[in-house]
This record gives C-alpha cells, sequence and structure tokens, in this order.
C-alpha cells in the first residue's frame, strides 16, 4: 500500500463559524494503481488531493505515504515531499512565462536537486513537444501547455502523480490525447495516479472510481 488516508478531516472558517468540508475520509492507493475522485461542486474533492500533495494541513486524521505519516509536516517538509515523491497537475497548466518550454519542465527537478536533460528530451519526445522546447508558454496551444505541465511533473519520478482535473481546459479530442499520454508515462514510472474529474470518460480510464459526497466516500 502506498497511500494510506485514515479518518482524514477539515474546515474552513466562515461567516457562521467552521465549515466542515471532510468528514472522516478512509482511502487507499496501491503503487501502480489509477483512481478516479468524483463529487458534485464542494464535495471536498480538491481539498483531499490537497491535503495529500501537502498544498494545506488537516484538522486531524492521517495521511501516510508508504508507511510514514506526512500528516504533521511543516511548510518546507510538504514542499519536498512535492518535490521528490508527490506531483500535482492542475487544471491551470501554471506553466512559469518567463521561461521556455525546456526550462519548466526541468524546474521542479532543478529545485530537487535531480535535473536531467536527457529526461527532459525524453518526456518531451514523448507528449509531442520535442520541436517546441525553446518556446515560451504564451506560444503554445492549451493541450501543448497541459503536456510540459505533466512533463514537469513527471520529471523527477514521483511514486504518487494528483491530477485536479487535468483536461477540463481542453477540448474533447486533445483531452483524451492528453490523457493518452499521462497514464502511458505514469504506468512506465509505476506511479500510483490519484485523478479529481467531473468527466464520466475520464473517471472511466481509471482503474478504480471513488465517489465523494458532503466530505464522505460514499
Amino acid at each position: 500500500m502506498l497511500l494510506q488516508i485514515e479518518n482524514l478531516m477539515k474546515s474552513y472558517d466562515g461567516a457562521d463559524g467552521p465549515v466542515p468540508v471532510l468528514r472522516g475520509v478512509d482511502l487507499q492507493l496501491d503503487a501502480g494503481e489509477t483512481l478516479a475522485l468524483t463529487g458534485e461542486s464542494g464535495s471536498g474533492k480538491s481539498t483531499l488531493l490537497h491535503l495529500v500533495g501537502g498544498l494545506d494541513s488537516a484538522d486531524s486524521g492521517h495521511i501516510r505515504l508508504d508507511g510514514r505519516d506526512i500528516t504533521g509536516l511543516d511548510d518546507q517538509g510538504r514542499a519536498d515531499l512535492r518535490r521528490r515523491e508527490v506531483g500535482v497537475i492542475f487544471q491551470q497548466f501554471n506553466l512559469i512565462p518567463s521561461l521556455d518550454v525546456a526550462a519548466n519542465i526541468a524546474f521542479q527537478a532543478r529545485l530537487a536537486g535531480v535535473n536531467d536533460p536527457t529526461r527532459v528530451s525524453d518526456l518531451a519526445g514523448a507528449l509531442g513537444l520535442a520541436e517546441h522546447l525553446h518556446k515560451y508558454p504564451e506560444a503554445l496551444s492549451g493541450g501543448q501547455q497541459q503536456r510540459a505541465a505533466i512533463a514537469r511533473t513527471l520529471m523527477a519520478r514521483p511514486r504518487l502523480v494528483l491530477a485536479d482535473e487535468p483536461t477540463g481546459n481542453l477540448d474533447e479530442a486533445t483531452a483524451s490525447e492528453v490523457l493518452d499520454q499521462m497514464l502511458g508515462l505514469v504506468a512506465q514510472t509505476g506511479a500510483a495516479l490519484m485523478v479529481v474529474t467531473h468527466s464520466a470518460s475520464v473517471a472511466a480510464r481509471m482503474g478504480r472510481v471513488v465517489h465523494l459526497s458532503q466530505g464522505q466516500l460514499a
């Protein structure tokens, strides 16, 4: 078991007091497994993803990665987690406008001290970006920008990949192609993949689907 979530709770401050978002979530994910997390807007899907990815901290409960409790990590510890062990792909591509594609792909791996120019070339080739490495994000289509974001996430060979509506900004044909490429590359690394999605077609491509409703797994 790579990921184990136990009784995870999270609330946010509202005008009338705390607003519960996650109400005791339990979830497990094995290495190499792919999982779709579905649910209506406001059900807590992105919050759960952000907690697992170290983008926020839980109120209580436990998140264990390969048996190590990562729930109580400080800001630096969570940043190190994202650089080395957990990769996050967002709906908004979050590329750095002042860096070309090659530098964007290498960015997080450089921060982690594991950059490999050969891997930049290999990932770019696998994602159809080999001819675009010296272009800047503004010169790319939406699909190309998301491919660059996927390559950046996979550069450090994370053990767990989290994707929040990764094809939400793409047309149907491009979304299908990008999803194919992402699944293929993640499978090559042996990483686990958790995808937050509203798309039935995306969910159908995952090995397992779980549904979140009002902060609890249905």
